[in-house]
């Protein structure tokens, strides 16, 4: 699929919510098979979403089984009914396994149930199997219909008004099984909970030199396992997709018994529940175990994760992506014909978009019948794109060839992180290092910014040097705000000194500013005239060229986490008001996405500008908040979305004019927004782009090999970014026309078209924009 988006009309031609009616409509909305953390903010946006357009919101109670059983399985969903799920974990409506739905005898009782509340549109939302049933409904329903009438359980005229069913899914599973979505509801959080446990195992592991096996959930798909192996830097991993090579037992002890000749006091082995060999036989948690103490004799533990993966809270992506899910498929339903298929609303890079359910399960089934069939190089391709990604950058971080195997191109790479630090620039730094060192560079770390870069703080960095960085907070490599335009003479003196051939730089706004300069400054120094690409890290995630920034999303988590704690404060007290100021700049990302994951009733930005007219208003919705059962408001602040309304300013306003209705706290969430350890996104995210934008470098150097070459044009100093769906090279020339220098944010941002989801779901009246909802897309294993 092409990344620029010419779907969307242009002008006039442009499509609003306030378009769609839902009046006269009712959408049944069911969570079936396994429970998946963020299945409740899905619900939540359908039912609000569903509501606002004006439809009849009806909760499924049970799954597929509440709909055959009928009578209070199936109720009234009203707006409170949502309020306060945003944070839970499971789904709050039940799930439960049917026998009875896959008779047709069941199913015709399901028609009935569902006829008598009017409701011919239905939003699933689980795994392959779920969906699957909701499309044979779908295809048996004018069937069904009429064996009710003939039965007399309906009358003719029944037939003719409910005559078709609308069915959109979204994909519920912690495996991230499914093929033609990027992340399905629930992925994010277990990975968030293994995380969690493997930075808990690495501690302990290290202090008694053990090795660990841990074995996590994915009986037929790898995605957990695999991620989280990138994730924590695991010594091997084992996934069902890509089986182990024959003579795997001997290489896997050999790669444990070097890493501990290389000083390393612990090794972690990830294998998930699905895992095979070759021959399609089980490759088991206690199997390795077995294999390293009898080969090793190391001190070995089997740790199995099991339904931990499924609890506790969903993650701030979850809730965001289950959100924007929830949202998309109620306009999905408004909008189908009786000739509409069956679709499923997924993500593809940050975009929402629509695929046929069955092209989805069928490309999920092939992926299944390819490993049962031994075809392992389809498996990986049926996956997508990302998951092939994952695996080959894995592999190429976690096994270094022997120093005789790697063809040296004799060029020196530097790396160096600039600007406020990020959590994940450290995972950023490994994998740069690491993959230089596979290209054959020789790696240079240049410590605390520029500042240290004039300093001559440079000195070779290896391999080891770099293990155990991804799980690290902050930089190690040290981090400073200082611009290199004061110090060019110095810098290129070093740069002479130590021949450096190429620069990464990891690093936020003045990264960018930063490379502006040393791009400007080539004319009078060739010393500069050398591949240089930019990584963003920060967490105020306003760098042009990139829709996403290393550190955002830890930041992000840390909001939601936060706002979360404070709303529980509340439930005491209630009539309260909380006011939440978050960092960013005058990037109002942070703010805005937390509100949206947290649930908040407003958030003031600075790019959308406010006056005294808006505050008052939102003072008047949360005077009429209190008078129901949902006692407690929040509300997000960025701070500098304006000079004169400050946090005390707007904490004063909601005071006085709330009371006797309510009171008010503030909270001033600071640099603990900077601080903690990387969320698996960041980690994973920081992994793969930094390899990137090391290809890319080596890529580069390939060209002028011996020539001696000097890089002059603008396409050898570039930004790498995430723009819509593809990860592009940007020249810094270009991006100067994109950026708003005054206040440090890219002039268009991608995030700011949610905005009014957020309003929508704290009932505030917005216009929404969905001219880019509505076609149907298909499926293609490398678009995923």
């Amino acid at each position: 699929m092409d990344a620029d988006d010419s779907r969307a009309p242009k002008g006039s031609l442009r499509k609003f919510l306030e378009h769609l009616s839902g009046a006269g409509k009712a959408i049944g909305v069911l969570t079936s098979g396994g429970d998946a953390q963020g299945m409740n903010a899905a619900v939540r946006a359908v039912v609000r979403m569903g509501i606002y357009v004006g439809a009849k919101v009806c909760f499924i109670y049970e799954g597929y089984q509440g709909m055959v059983d009928g009578g209070s399985n199936i109720a009234e969903a009203d707006w409170e009914s949502v309020s306060s799920i945003l944070q839970v974990g499971g789904t709050i409506i039940g799930s439960a396994r049917c026998q009875a739905f896959r008779t047709r005898e069941g199913r015709l009782k399901a028609a009935c149930n569902l006829l008598q509340r009017g409701i011919t549109n239905l939003c699933v939302i689980g795994g392959d199997g779920s969906l699957t049933g909701a499309n044979l409904f779908r295809k048996e329903w004018s069937g069904l219909l009429e064996e009710l009438a003939r039965n007399g359980q309906i009358d003719k005229e029944a037939v003719q008004k409910y005559a078709y069913l609308n069915v959109v899914g979204m994909v519920g599973s912690i495996d991230n099984d499914f093929c033609g979505t990027d992340m399905t509801i629930g992925t994010d959080s277990a990975l968030h909970r293994i995380i969690e446990v493997v930075d808990a195992i690495m501690t302990t592991a290290q202090s008694h030199q053990r090795t660990f096996v841990l074995e996590v959930m994915g009986r037929h798909c790898g995605y957990l396992a695999l991620v989280s192996a990138l994730a924590c830097g695991a010594d091997w991993v084992f996934l069902p997709e890509s089986p182990p090579e024959e003579g795997w037992e001997e290489q896997m002890c050999v790669k444990l018994s070097e890493n501990r000749a290389r000083k390393k006091r612990l090794n972690i082995i990830i294998v998930a529940e699905g895992a095979i060999d070759t021959q399609n036989k089980p490759i088991t948690s206690e199997k390795i175990k077995e294999l390293v103490v009898t080969q090793l004799g190391y001190d070995t533990r089997v740790t199995i994760l099991g339904h931990v993966q499924r609890g506790g809270t969903p993650s701030a992506f979850d809730r965001i992506l289950a959100s924007r899910m929830g949202v998309e498929a109620v306009i999905a339903l408004l909008e189908a014909t009786p000739d509409t298929p069956a679709c499923v609303v997924s993500l593809n890079g940050n975009h929402a978009v629509r695929l046929p359910l069955m092209e989805c399960v069928q490309m999920t089934q092939d992926v299944q019948k390819a490993m049962d069939e031994r075809r392992f190089q389809d498996a990986v391709r049926l996956r997508g794109r990302s998951f092939a990604g994952n695996l080959n950058t894995y592999k190429r971080l976690a096994i270094k060839l022997p120093d005789d195997q790697i063809p040296k191109t004799n060029c020196n790479v530097a790396v160096i992180n600039v600007g406020a630090p990020a959590a994940g620039m450290n995972a950023a730094v490994r994998s740069a290092v690491r993959v230089g060192i596979a290209d054959g560079h020789r790696m240079l770390a240049i410590y605390d910014g520029f500042d240290g870069f004039a300093k001559g703080q440079i000195k070779e960095i290896g391999w080891t040097d770099v293990g155990g960085w991804t799980g690290q907070g902050g930089s190690i490599l040290g981090t400073k705000r200082v611009l290199p335009g004061k110090y060019l003479e110095e810098i290129a003196t070093q740069m002479r000194t130590h021949s450096i051939n190429a620069l990464l730089i990891i690093g936020g706004f003045e990264a960018y500013l930063g490379l502006l300069e040393l791009s400007a400054a080539r004319e009078k120094h060739e010393e500069f005239c050398v591949p240089m690409v930019m990584v963003p890290a920060t967490v105020s995630n306003n760098v042009p060229g990139s829709d996403f920034s290393i550190g955002a999303d830890t930041a992000l988590n840390t909001i939601t986490d936060t706002c979360d704690r404070i709303k529980q404060s509340a439930s005491g007290t209630k009539r309260r008001v909380f006011i939440i100021e978050t960092m960013g700049g005058y990037c109002g990302y942070l703010a805005n996405m937390g509100g949206l994951a947290a649930g908040a009733d407003a958030a003031y930005i600075f790019e959308e500008p406010f006056d005294i007219r808006d505050l008052q208003s939102s003072v008047e919705h949360l005077t009429e908040k209190m008078k129901t059962t949902i006692q407690r408001g929040l509300v997000l602040r960025n701070e500098s979305c304006s000079e004169n309304y400050t946090t005390d300013f707007i904490y004063q306003l909601y005071s006085e004019e709330g009371k006797g209705v309510f009171d008010c706290r503030k909270n001033v969430l600071g640099h603990m927004q900077q601080g903690g350890a990387p969320s698996p996104f960041d980690r994973n995210f920081g992994t793969k782009i930094s390899a990137r934008a090391m290809e890319w470098i080596t890529a580069k150097l390939k060209e002028t090999r011996g020539r001696g070459k000097k890089f002059t044009t603008d396409d050898s100093v570039c930004v790498l970014g995430i723009s819509k769906r593809n990860v592009i090279f940007q020249p810094v020339a270009e991006l100067k026309k994109q950026t708003d220098f005054e206040h440090r944010i890219p002039k268009e941002q991608w995030w700011l078209k949610l905005r009014p989801l957020m309003k929508i779901l704290a009932k505030y009246k917005a216009s929404y924009d969905v001219s880019d909802s509505g076609q149907l897309e298909h499926v293609q294993p490398w678009s995923v």
